[in-house]
């Protein structure tokens, strides 16, 4: 029998032992509480092993990644945060027969970006049956280990594979705009929610303080700018000065030393100057003029607006392909404020849709 009340003590636990890393506060030896401590001398070395391999095995996934990928899911797993985002269902015990089994085709663009749907998928009741991509299934692979030895009951709803899905009763995946074509048809015949390529965008005022604007640039380049809640767009006054943002944004000069993401730049800046494109260049970022949402790695589009209202039809009109939108502007309906996207909430679902309302409907 699940229980939400299990669940959520089971995904503190989780949290507070994830919060160890990033805070510098763990070893194997200290804890909160015995319980902790068992599972720090089961889990701490290992899980820190992991860490000091990832960046070697995908590049992307640098040390500074992980350890805010670990912060935002630690965010998530607050006692409060978790019975305010369940409260809301109502969500009663479920017994182990109305349980589904729900397959998860999960995204490798940052790191443990499929953790909320698992976790969406186990607080229902149903049972996980996940297929990783093949860029992140080691740190997924691992949270599934560390709920095992946490409640065991919970973790034993978490199956992997590597093969194609089968035998679920439903299906969330995500994955590129061409990917869910193939996602639609494959999986036509059973419920399932397919997500696409989204990204954020920022509208600026022009008044925003150097520490908005630095505040700004982590919502850019934290993961290098591919997570869906990225901001790869901004809208900015017809006489707004993007010198000021760049000058900004020369903090994250470091960032142009990792090969891939220099990489990007340096090809990008080669594509424009071949094609007498125009662009600005603060040399750990490219800012090009251009009407589309999806940027590419190392580059950001932007639009000029005289009117607010232009910028609101413009929000209306790509709200398929857009994920958040920074802004500090109260006529910008549903803007977080800079510095805060890749701190979501549960209840932030990706693309707008109720997860756990799509799960309870499965019952």
């Amino acid at each position: 029998m699940h229980t939400t009340s299990s669940f959520i003590s089971a995904f503190v636990r989780l949290g507070k032992f994830l919060r160890q890393f990033p805070d510098g506060s763990g070893s194997q030896s200290d804890g909160d509480a015995p319980s902790m401590e068992k599972l720090n001398k089961e889990f701490f070395k290992e899980f820190s092993e992991l860490l000091e391999q990832e960046p070697v095995l995908n590049p992307w996934f640098t040390r500074e990644s992980l350890m805010e990928a670990l912060r935002g899911i630690a965010s998530m797993l607050e006692e409060e945060v978790l019975h305010k985002w369940l409260d809301a269902y109502g969500i009663k015990d479920i017994a182990s027969g109305a349980q589904r089994t729900v397959g998860l085709v999960l995204a490798g663009n940052i790191p443990m970006v499929g953790f909320h749907d698992m976790m969406s998928v186990l607080a229902s009741g149903h049972m996980v049956l996940a297929k990783p991509s093949s860029k992140d299934d080691r740190l997924i692979r691992m949270i599934a280990r560390l709920l095992v030895a946490i409640d065991p009951e919970i973790g034993s709803r978490i199956q992997f594979t590597d093969d194609k899905l089968s035998g679920m009763d439903a299906v969330i995946a995500t994955g590129s705009d061409n990917s869910a074509r193939y996602f639609e048809y494959y999986f036509r015949k059973i419920p399932h929610i397919i997500r696409k390529n989204r990204n954020g965008v920022a509208v600026l005022t022009g008044e925003e303080s150097e520490e908005e604007l630095a505040a700004l640039g982590k919502d850019i380049f934290s993961y290098f700018g591919m997570g869906c809640r990225n901001v790869t767009k901004l809208y900015i006054p017809e006489s707004y000065d993007l010198k000021v943002l760049l000058g900004v944004l020369d903090r994250f000069h470091h960032l142009y030393q990792h090969h891939k993401y220099g990489n990007n730049v340096d090809y990008y800046r080669t594509m424009y100057l071949m094609n007498q494109v125009t662009f600005l260049d603060n040399g750990v970022l490219l800012v090009k003029e251009d009407p589309s949402i999806a940027s590419p790695v190392g580059v950001v589009f932007y639009e000029r607006y005289s009117e607010i209202g232009f910028v609101q039809q413009e929000l209306e009109l790509h709200r398929q392909e857009i994920q958040c939108i920074v802004s500090t502007d109260p006529e910008i309906d549903g803007a977080i404020q800079p510095g805060s996207t890749q701190i979501p909430m549960p209840w932030d679902y990706a693309d707008g849709v109720d997860t756990i309302r799509f799960l309870m409907e499965l019952t």
